[in-house]
């Protein structure tokens, strides 16, 4: 519960601070959401679909601050020539002066926050929002068990291929890997999980089940956007849970000494270095954990 008031604490200080409780948002006559649905669209503009995630907004309310901007001529909302179900916002030439001008009086926010702190109380507090950003982030992050065959996870594993391709002093050929396949990777046997941020994939990790040995790690892949942000350390911990509610006394995981930041996670995890337990022809370093 401190960590709860702490938290309610800081968002009221915040809130207030930044003017989001104010119903005109640095004096533009509009409230806090329309100003950030201009920032958001941008200049290039943005699917609809794609600016409901980023926000996390219900579709209705999305649709009427939408509304609300088309009626002051600040962006137009058109439909894809080739797929009438995609819809594009766009900014207007008045709307990218709007966004240019929220720009700068945003820039000038952070200055009267920033200016009546001392140089050192200055770069406290940027580290400190950085800090907040990350963690933040982290909390949006949802994974979930799925079906290795499904189009994320077939995505994940590709992206998860050209990763390993491109890293491996060597090169990585699949079809040379020892498999793992769905079966293997799916309950009860197994698991295969997917993280995704605003609905995004940007991450992905499996268990391979054995009847005769520990499980297998496998597939371990994290997005460079999404670096950062500890979930490699959060899936290696959800395929650990699975593996000791499966009865599992130990889960077990090669590697290739190219991966050095996985070895280091794997190495902080409590995963021990031991004799290969397997032929892998991509591996150089094999571990494992006792749960």
């Amino acid at each position: 519960m401190d960590q709860v008031e702490s938290l309610r604490s800081f968002h009221r200080t915040v809130t207030a601070r930044v003017g989001a409780l104010e119903s005109e948002y640095l004096g533009r006559g509009r409230p806090l959401g329309e100003c950030r649905v201009i920032w958001e669209i941008g200049p290039e503009g943005t699917e609809l679909r794609a600016l409901r995630r980023r926000l996390g907004l219900d579709p209705a309310y999305l649709s009427r601050l939408l509304r609300s901007l088309e009626a002051q001529k600040l962006i137009a909302v058109r439909e894809s020539a080739d797929d009438g179900r995609v819809r594009t916002a766009w900014l207007s030439a008045r709307g990218r002066r709007e966004r240019r001008e929220l720009d700068r009086l945003s820039n000038e926010l952070v200055s009267s926050i920033l200016d009546p702190l001392a140089e050192s109380e200055r770069e406290q507090l940027a580290d400190a929002a950085r800090t907040v950003e990350r963690l933040l982030r982290a909390s949006q992050v949802s994974v979930d068990v799925e079906d290795p065959d499904s189009a994320d996870a077939r995505w994940c594993l590709e992206q998860y291929y050209a990763t390993l391709a491109e890293r491996f002093e060597a090169g990585f050929e699949p079809e040379r890997a020892l498999p793992a396949g769905a079966e293997e990777m799916s309950p009860p046997r197994g698991v295969f999980l997917v993280a995704r941020l605003h609905g995004e994939p940007i991450g992905c990790s499996g268990l391979k089940g054995s009847a005769d040995a520990p499980p297998d790690v496998k597939r371990m892949w994290v997005a460079p956007r999404a670096r950062g942000l500890g979930l490699g350390r959060r899936l290696l911990r959800q395929l650990e849970s699975h593996a000791r509610a499966s009865g599992a006394r130990s889960v077990r995981l090669e590697t290739n000494e190219s991966l050095t930041e996985a070895i280091a996670l794997y190495r902080s995890s409590g995963y021990v270095e031991v004799p290969a337990f397997n032929d892998e022809p991509h591996a150089d370093l094999w571990f494992e954990k006792r749960l």
